[in-house]
């Protein structure tokens, strides 16, 4: 995920969301609620703000943290503006 984010710093968020894509088949990373919520960003940066929405409830969903969930929230709610 982190090189996910690395690329998309240095070619765009298109480039990290393929990354990102292709760890969602991991079984592995399944469940954690961080990898929904970099490809919420990398689709909010492209403007694909309806699925950057399901993506951040996805993740607020997957975490157990409240500050978190709060967060995830927030940007979900960003992505409605």
């Amino acid at each position: 995920m982190n090189r996910a984010i690395a690329i998309s710093m240095a070619f765009g968020p298109e480039a990290g969301l393929e990354i990102v894509d292709s760890l969602l088949l991991e079984q592995t990373l399944k469940n954690y609620h961080l990898l929904p919520s970099v490809k919420g960003n990398f689709l909010l940066k492209l403007g694909r703000k309806r699925e950057a929405f399901e993506e951040f409830q996805r993740a607020a969903s997957l975490t157990q943290n409240v500050q978190e969930q709060k967060f995830l929230l927030k940007q979900a709610k960003v992505c409605m503006e």
